[in-house]
């Protein structure tokens, strides 16, 4: 990895060790009770922050989960999945009911979701054990707990990195005028940010992806991610003021729950893998050596990151809920996509 131009070779293939970071999920995890098109009603765990957790685990990382459920069913339910997916739970059962969301699928697979839920951060969560915090959707926003989580990403740049994914859902989160800000906050905290074209236009309707993108990359990140469904990423760097258009992969979609959070966990499981995120020297956290490595990245660089993100989603899409890639899975899906190039 050169000084000047810094690439990503141990994203390019999920073959190998994955890296040993601990990462930190903090956000919500509920049950999804989606209607199909047939009209079968089935439960999911789910939530995105979960869903980052359980996608970064099955990737082989470290990953913990500090979220809000209650002594009932529909936690236990919960707990068990997470727990036998490799994820880590924080804290103890304190909310008054497991969070619920009632998803309906259109003809095309797109899931719209109605929210039963509140939101707060377990106590006894320490970033310092971590070498990098993941945050985002309704728990980054969602008072009381959007509180401590802000409190925790301003702790957590000063010992590990820091990604963040909007994940916008307005029937919860309110006008966008009234948490843009809080938006921006965290987009200033975090060295990655990843967003949907669909978060974009609700934040900041009719304005033009660069300019949101670029009003983005002077808050403080490094590596800025747009999604754009079956067309792909758009990738901005914002040091170099660099755009790349990186297309998905041709796949037939069953459903697209869960694909933003595959790809979110596809893309930090990349970054981990090639020191470009907070790295584990024995117990102590060297978050300026993988900062600024990143910071120093190029979009060519960075674009095997990408590419795996993306793979992670297409797999994804590729099957019903939100079920993302085990690692050996990415690794034939690549084999297979290279044998055809």
């Amino acid at each position: 990895m050169s000084a000047d131009n810094p690439t990503c070779p141990a994203a390019a293939s999920p073959e190998g060790k994955p890296a040993a970071t601990p990462v930190l999920v903090v956000g919500e995890a509920l049950i999804d009770i989606v209607r199909t098109r047939a009209g079968e009603v089935v439960e999911h765990v789910g939530g995105s922050p979960a869903n980052v957790a359980v996608g970064l685990a099955r990737l082989g990382h470290d990953a913990t989960l500090a979220t809000h459920l209650a002594r009932d069913r529909h936690g236990e339910m919960i707990t068990t999945h997470l727990r036998e997916q490799g994820v880590h739970l924080v804290g103890e059962p304190s909310a008054p009911s497991t969070p619920t969301a009632a998803a309906t699928l259109d003809d095309q697979g797109g899931a719209t979701y109605d929210f039963d839920l509140t939101w707060d951060v377990p106590s006894g969560v320490d970033v310092a054990d971590f070498g990098h915090l993941h945050i985002g959707s309704i728990g980054a926003i969602l008072q009381p707990g959007a509180a401590a989580v802000l409190a925790l990403a301003e702790r957590a740049r000063r010992t590990g990195t820091v990604s963040y994914d909007p994940n916008a859902r307005p029937t919860l989160m309110g006008e966008p005028a009234e948490v843009r800000a809080q938006v921006e906050q965290l987009v200033g905290l975090a060295d990655v940010v990843k967003a949907s074209d669909e978060d974009l236009e609700w934040l900041y309707a009719g304005a033009p992806v660069e300019e949101v993108l670029q009003l983005w990359g002077r808050l403080g990140p490094s590596l800025l991610v747009v999604t754009r469904g079956g067309e792909g990423a758009l990738v901005s760097v914002p040091g170099g003021d660099e755009h790349a258009e990186v297309p998905a992969p041709a796949v037939e979609v069953v459903d697209t729950v869960g694909a933003g959070d595959s790809f979110m966990a596809g893309l930090l499981s990349a970054l981990l893998d090639a020191d470009l995120l907070g790295a584990v020297d024995g117990v102590e956290v060297d978050s300026r050596g993988a900062r600024e490595r990143l910071r120093r990245a190029r979009s060519a660089g960075l674009r095997p990151a990408v590419d795996r993100a993306l793979a992670c989603a297409a797999i994804t899409v590729s099957r019903a809920g939100a079920n993302p890639p085990r690692r050996e899975e990415l690794a034939d899906a690549v084999d297979r996509s290279a044998a055809r190039r």
